[in-house]
């Protein structure tokens, strides 16, 4: 006669997650998001604290319009051989800057009113009112200064744009002014705040 069959391991339920797993594990998901939040924070944060703010330093817009397309090309031999292209494609945000730099707004003594380090989108003719103002170029190495004076020959200068970061310095001790045209993609930021490049002395 044959032995009877050995009795078979119970059959284990599957386990179920508690509640407390369940709990944990939403704890775990709501920590992960603090705490990329939290790092998102300190890079917004970071980014700002890097950026070279203004001082003695206002601008003003005092015109504004959006052009579509804009195409022009003149020709002329009067009085002398003038060629002029301009084709811009798609829509175009035009402004009109008034801009004032005041040693008596700059906030302490000694200190030189300027735009902080900042780049524009799109090209900028700036004409100098009242004053000397005295330009210095990111990408340029030996700090050169550029000295525009009201008055002069040398009263008007083209910012490229483009990420082109430059600051505007007031180095004259009085009010300086400049008057400001500038070309912008519709909708853009006009002008843009950038960290300090490290070039410069100041």
């Amino acid at each position: 006669m044959n032995p009877p069959p050995a009795p078979s391991p119970p059959h284990r339920r599957p386990r179920r997650r508690s509640g407390l797993v369940w709990k944990r594990e939403g704890m775990k998901s709501r920590l992960l998001w603090v705490l990329m939040l939290a790092v998102a924070g300190v890079v917004v944060y970071g980014g700002n604290a890097q950026a070279t703010p203004s001082s003695g330093f206002v601008g003003v817009t005092t015109a504004k319009a959006t052009y579509e397309r804009i195409f022009s090309h003149v020709q002329t031999q009067d009085p002398q051989f003038w060629n002029e292209v301009m084709n811009m494609v798609g829509t175009t945000d035009l402004y009109v800057q008034q801009n004032t730099w005041d040693p008596a707004a700059c906030g302490s003594p000694g200190c030189i009113p300027s735009t902080g380090w900042h780049t524009h989108p799109g090209p900028s003719f700036v004409i100098v009112t009242q004053g000397s103002v005295t330009v210095y170029d990111g990408d340029d190495p030996a700090c050169t200064p550029h000295v525009y004076t009201a008055g002069t020959p040398s009263n008007a200068f083209i910012d490229p744009g483009d990420g082109h970061a430059h600051i505007i310095r007031d180095e004259s001790g009085a009010v300086a002014k400049t008057v400001a045209v500038q070309f912008v993609p519709a909708g853009a930021t006009r002008r843009q705040d950038e960290p300090d490049p490290g070039n410069c002395p100041f």
